[in-house]
């Protein structure tokens, strides 16, 4: 039985921040809406409530049932977290009357088991509207800053404490410590869930629960699908069978070497060649989501025809992560538009397989931990995050096999000197995109007027905000001199100095 922290999401914002600091301590946790509070069973050592939003004082606010949780289970409320526990037991939140956001130094006011090892002027992180203006006789106020007199508190006789800030965010200098005083010291947990760990339990767990069954599994390239895969070898063998789809949307050769560097991992692979049948479906589409629904249908047209080829397939082997998992049950519900590449995503009825989502409670460094345990090529594993729909969403407006020549060549170069240059490890994700105009330029003697084609390369830790690259100028002149002088019809290079929020790493 694995040991785990509830983490419990009030629509936070970086509510998987503290997911993530509470697995850096090698802890396993789930986030799970306030309002889909699963079975609480032993293994649950602990709860976090998270921040939110909102303000208590609405009466629509989010609530749950605090006889759930208090005085039988360790519990730490953050930010708003801190604020319901207050608020529920008869303490008062105001609004402050302006937000509180940013660096403040927070003092020690009693000695408590959270703050072990903590200074006694400790760096955090504040950004909340309501303040905790008053705390009922049984809470201790354990921390103040100048501003905010109730900045932490312990329940007498419970181990239940809130505090106003954010230990999860990196200018909380010291909330990796107070988190795991709290789920290492107070909760007891022991901090055993390794990628080994994983593994073992993971491979033990599928060849239970697959059996001598076969399995049919989409490849991509990249690394969630290729870990997933692996995972499922070690399980089943050879009852896996591995369809890699070339829909003619991918960077340069990258077919041919991907389905050289699976040979190596000892997997059943399939390679399909289907560029004509998504280029057909593609013809006059240039709306971004026509694009992705083209893609997605074809496909799943593919795959599925690919599939029916295996006799007596009982299921789809998926590289689903934790977060795509996440935002498909988040406090708001599903999201708007969850985008039709994920995976394989909504395949059809009449397929009836069962999935399989070995990955499904990671996050993507713990996928490439995961990897590096298993042994796959460090090339497969280092990979930049790539779109589902490839080059169709990078190249603005409608697509053709020459347009998608010419990306091809540019994103080779860029991808190219970014390796040759040692920067390639530097950068989270990295592309270029063809844009849907042209440019006056002089080649020669002549006037030329032709593509421009813009460079975007981020840092990230996982996609959900990102920075754009501060690139030396003399590699992005370089780059740019190959590109203007080797792709036949690109006359101008821009560079995309973009952060997310608010524009988004890729333009479609």
């Amino acid at each position: 039985m694995t040991e785990k922290i509830l983490i419990l999401d009030f629509g936070s914002q970086v509510t998987q921040l503290i997911a993530r600091r509470v697995r850096e301590l090698s802890v396993y946790c789930e986030i799970h809406p306030f309002n889909h509070i699963p079975e609480i069973g032993d293994d649950v050592k602990g709860v976090i409530f998270s921040g939110s939003p909102c303000s208590v004082r609405e009466e629509d606010s989010p609530r749950v049932d605090m006889s759930l949780f208090r005085g039988k289970l360790p519990l730490l409320g953050i930010c708003y977290g801190a604020q319901l526990l207050a608020h529920t037991a008869g303490g008062e939140v105001f609004n402050s009357g302006h937000r509180e956001y940013g660096r403040a130094k927070m003092t020690k006011v009693q000695s408590s088991e959270l703050w072990e090892g903590v200074s006694e002027d400790s760096q955090v992180w504040m950004s909340h509207g309501d303040t905790i203006m008053s705390v009922p006789e049984n809470f201790e106020i354990i921390g103040s800053t100048d501003s905010v007199k109730v900045a932490a508190f312990k329940i007498k006789d419970e181990s239940t404490y809130g505090i106003q800030f954010h230990p999860e965010v990196t200018h909380s200098l010291e909330g990796k410590d107070m988190l795991k005083n709290f789920v290492v010291g107070i909760c007891g947990c022991s901090q055993d869930w390794t990628s080994d760990s994983f593994v073992d339990s993971t491979v033990a767990n599928l060849k239970e629960k697959l059996g001598n069954d076969k399995v049919v599994l989409g490849l991509s390239g990249g690394v969630d699908s290729s870990v997933a895969a692996v995972l499922i070898h070690k399980a089943i063998g050879k009852n896996l069978y591995c369809i890699f789809v070339d829909n003619g949307l991918l960077r340069k050769n990258e077919f041919e070497e991907v389905l050289e560097s699976y040979k190596n991992l000892g997997l059943n692979v399939k390679g399909v060649d289907a560029k004509e049948q998504f280029y057909t479906a593609l013809a006059g589409l240039s709306d971004p989501e026509a694009k992705r629904k083209a893609i997605g249908k074809t496909f799943i047209d593919v795959f599925d025809q690919e599939a029916h080829l295996i006799e007596d397939v009982k299921w789809l082997g998926q590289g689903t992560i934790y977060p795509d998992v996440i935002e498909s049950v988040s406090v708001k519900g599903p999201s708007a538009t969850i985008k039709s590449h994920h995976n394989v995503g909504g395949l059809p009825d009449y397929m009836k397989l069962k999935v399989v989502e070995p990955l499904n409670t990671l996050f993507k460094d713990e996928v490439r931990l995961v990897g590096k345990t298993l042994g796959i090529d460090p090339n497969i594993l280092g990979r930049h995050p790539f779109p589902g729909p490839g080059l169709a969403i990078r190249i603005l407006g409608d697509i053709t096999p020459e347009k998608v020549d010419v990306l091809q060549n540019v994103d080779a170069i860029f991808i190219g000197k970014l390796k040759e240059k040692g920067l390639y490890d530097q950068v989270w994700q990295a592309g270029a995109i063809l844009l849907p105009i042209q440019s006056v330029g002089v080649m020669g003697d002549e006037r030329t007027y032709e593509k421009v084609v813009a460079l975007r390369a981020v840092t990230s830790v996982d996609g959900m905000t990102a920075d754009w690259c501060h690139l030396p100028y003399e590699f992005l002149a370089e780059v740019s001199n190959d590109i203007i002088n080797k792709v036949k019809g690109v006359n101008r290079v821009v560079y995309d100095i973009s952060s997310k929020p608010p524009a988004t790493i890729e333009w479609e």
